[in-house]
Order: C-alpha cells, then sequence, then structure tokens
C-alpha cells in the first residue's frame, strides 16, 4: 500500500490472507474498511480522554485540553493520516468519510465554545461561529502537520494552538504560562 491510489478490497483481502467476501462480510466497503481502522486508531486516543476532558468544570481547560488530545492523536498516527488524507483526494467516497469527521471536530469544538461564551461572555453573535470557524482551522490535521515541522513533535504546535485560540476569542494567554 506504498502508493497514494486508495487500495482495492482485493489488494486488502490478498495482505490478509483471506478472500475478498470476507473483507466485504466485516467491513460492507472500503470506507467501512476505513472507517474500522480510524475507530481503531482513534478510540485509543479519544474513548477515554473525551468523557474526562468533557466532565472539566473549566471550559478553557476543556478547550486546551481538547487541543492537546488532537494533536496527541495526530502525532502517533502521523503517516498513516498523511496517507488516508492523500487517499481522500482521490476517492470521493474516502473524502466523504474524512468530511464527517472533522465536522464531527467542529461540532464538539461549537460545543466547548458555547462553553466558553456562557462562561465568559464571548464571543457572541455572529463572533461565534467566526470563532468555531477559525478553532476549526487551527486544530486540523493540516495544521498540526505543518507546525510539527518534520519530526511531528507536538509539544510545540500544542502551545502554539492554544494560544491562538485564547487570543482569536480575546481572552488572552493561557493562565499557566504556557
Amino acid at each position: 500500500m506504498a502508493s497514494a491510489t486508495p487500495p482495492s478490497i482485493e489488494a486488502v483481502a490478498a495482505k490478509a490472507g483471506v478472500a475478498r467476501m470476507t473483507v466485504y462480510y466485516q467491513f460492507g466497503s472500503k470506507v467501512g474498511l476505513l472507517e474500522a481502522l480510524f475507530d481503531g486508531l482513534g478510540g485509543r486516543h479519544f474513548q477515554t480522554e473525551l468523557p474526562r476532558i468533557m466532565s472539566q468544570a473549566e471550559p478553557l481547560q476543556v478547550l486546551d485540553d481538547l487541543i492537546d488530545v488532537f494533536f496527541r492523536f495526530w502525532s502517533a498516527e502521523r503517516v498513516v493520516i498523511r496517507r488516508i488524507r492523500s487517499m481522500a483526494a482521490l476517492d470521493p467516497a474516502f473524502e466523504e468519510s474524512i468530511h464527517g469527521r472533522d465536522e464531527r471536530r467542529r461540532q464538539l469544538l461549537r460545543m466547548v465554545l458555547g462553553r466558553v461564551a456562557e462562561k465568559y461572555e464571548k464571543p457572541i453573535g455572529d463572533a461565534f461561529e467566526e470563532a468555531v470557524d477559525i478553532l476549526y482551522a487551527v486544530t486540523s490535521f493540516a495544521t498540526f502537520d505543518t507546525l510539527g515541522g518534520e519530526t511531528g513533535a507536538r509539544e510545540e504546535p500544542v502551545l502554539v494552538v492554544q494560544r491562538l485560540t485564547r487570543l482569536a476569542l480575546g481572552l488572552g494567554e493561557p493562565s499557566d504560562g504556557r
């Protein structure tokens, strides 16, 4: 699977040493296989972390921790995510699946931003949706991949994005000196 061409079900089955119908039975389609891959990868990073993060009372801490968990996931799975996103450019079904996952991130950010707005009374009105768009952009894999440089180290990009989000929300720098 070294090429950028999305693998066929036949190629996946051959690599796994099973019949093509076994792959179809398990996953239904290439998109089903992709969803299972993302669920497996993401499950390790999000299943325990998201409930813990979302249960915190301070919404700015929730936002900081959410950025950290996104970037920790992307750092750990950088090569796989790069390849899947490049395949999505060639396969509309993959692209739709990636778009759906990105939209779930947008909805999660909207929910956290709602908590921020409730506590700090900003952003409000039209600025709220603009802030959702900004947070969505700066928490994207593309932003992480760019800021992570060649090594994909997550520490510095996390700190940069945490500062950017506070500044974009008009709430200053993170209070713990980051």
